[in-house]
């Protein structure tokens, strides 16, 4: 995710994944220290849901739908994460799609 995203959450502690030092990370790893320190993760890997097994995780994930990963992309999602934080459900992913 871009790190102009965090400063859009707001009212939440937000960290991208190289701000953590964890750019290098395979998506196990990533999440098992993301849930010592993050309610949430929130990721466009479509995949993540179906490579992990996110039950395991004590972390709930929010998976964007959208085409890439620049900020411009990721705008019309800003409402749409915000109200979906205090839903989201640790160990489960949530999958946001914003219509176009």
């Amino acid at each position: 995710m871009p790190r102009k995203l965090c400063g859009l959450l707001t009212g939440h502690s937000v960290k991208t994944v190289p701000q953590m030092g964890w750019a290098s990370l395979k998506n196990g790893k990533l999440l098992a220290l993301a849930e010592k320190e993050f309610d949430l993760f929130l990721t466009v890997d479509s995949n993540l849901s179906f490579q992990q097994h996110l039950a395991r995780f004590n972390i709930a994930v929010l998976v964007l739908a959208t085409r890439s990963n620049r900020l411009n992309d990721l705008r019309p999602f800003i409402s749409a994460i915000l109200n979906s934080i205090p839903t989201a459900k640790k160990g489960e992913a949530l999958v946001i799609s914003v219509p176009q």
